[in-house]
């Protein structure tokens, strides 16, 4: 079974089980002593990327969405040589998109399987944050942010990226830890995509101010993509949450058509091969009521390898596969932009 898993894994272009998220915590819930061994983040093995030269004024510190989806062992055992390789095809297929512009930095951590994950709406009204095998991998990724704080960083400004679980992870480190106004001072933005920041817990935690333009900093940026009439999500909280516009970079409900998409990329996810590249692939505008970013006039791609109809478990038109592809180019342009709106506030 875990090799016909893997096969279906590494062989489709996008991902099996990016970002599904967890089912009842009280249901089989695997605790931190029934997990893989834990990374030890002063060994290069634990890192699925760090520069040799850091060669750029800011870093980025990214973590990978879901790639992990065995029934058994409930976490990702970071050891495993076809994980690492699927874990490596993120690198292109998501954090090219920050890698160009910053020193890039990502920790391989112990994941919770999406074999262990919900598809219910709105995670079935169960907090995935309790789940013990969530917190196994979080607490990874919060033990490989001190790592990198204390020995690589070097106090320089970083952005924060991720995507699906890898967004839930971080989500949880600004919670607990970006109370700090050091690092608040530090951060040149937060890229929390394909999982919802509830609008009602910014008073609980009021560092995390969402983005209200396309060059702010210290801010948080997050969107869940969808096509009209989409069906239920399960990483889209019932409520506001905080979402923003990446084609024009507005929060409303203003309408950018496919001539401000300055062009999607589809990558094989698991190997990072570059599949299509579509100029003015969408145009999107965000649905209030949802808090749900709608694509509108999407192209066909020429390629039979990306299939936008058969979403796999995910409900039709839940386009949460291809938050990074359909948006790749402006999300690469307002990493630049942010990065320099930073540096020029910092030199004034």
């Amino acid at each position: 079974m875990k090799s016909l898993t893997r096969t279906l894994l590494a062989g489709i272009p996008i991902l099996l089980a990016t970002g599904i998220i967890a089912q009842d915590v009280q249901a089989g819930a695997a605790q931190a002593g029934d997990a893989p061994k834990a990374p030890d983040y002063g060994m290069e093995n634990a890192w699925l990327a760090k520069p040799s030269t850091v060669d750029k004024p800011v870093d980025v510190f990214y973590v990978y969405p879901t790639i992990y989806a065995d029934i058994e062992p409930e976490n990702m055992d970071i050891s495993d040589p076809a994980l690492r390789a699927n874990a490596a095809g993120l690198l292109k297929a998501q954090a090219s998109v920050y890698s160009e512009h910053a020193n890039l930095f990502a920790p391989f951590y112990r994941q919770q399987s999406g074999a262990t994950q919900s598809m219910m709406a709105g995670n079935d009204g169960n907090d995935p944050f309790q789940d013990p095998r969530f917190q196994v991998g979080a607490q990874d990724v919060a033990a490989a942010f001190e790592y990198y704080l204390e020995h690589l960083n070097n106090n320089r400004p970083f952005l924060l990226a991720g995507h699906s679980q890898g967004s839930m992870a971080l989500i949880q480190l600004m919670r607990e830890r970006f109370d700090d106004e050091e690092l608040q001072k530090r951060l040149i933005a937060a890229y929390l995509i394909g999982y919802s920041v509830p609008s009602k817990e910014l008073s609980t935690y009021p560092w995390m101010k969402p983005a209200k333009g396309e060059t702010d900093n210290d801010v948080i940026i997050s969107y869940n993509t969808e096509g009209p009439g989409a069906g239920a999500s399960p990483v889209l909280y019932p409520g506001k949450v905080v979402v923003i516009n990446p084609l024009n970079w507005e929060t409303d409900a203003t309408v950018a058509g496919p001539e401000h998409n300055l062009g999607a990329r589809f990558f094989n996810d698991a190997t990072g091969e570059l599949i299509e590249e579509i100029p003015q692939f969408t145009g999107a505008y965000i649905d209030q009521n949802k808090s749900v970013l709608v694509v509108t006039d999407m192209k066909t791609p020429t390629s039979d390898r990306i299939d936008l109809v058969n979403l796999g478990r995910w409900s039709h038109g839940v386009f949460h596969r291809f938050d990074y592809a359909f948006f790749f180019n402006n999300l690469a342009e307002n990493v630049r932009k942010r990065i320099n709106s930073y540096i020029d506030k910092q030199q004034r």
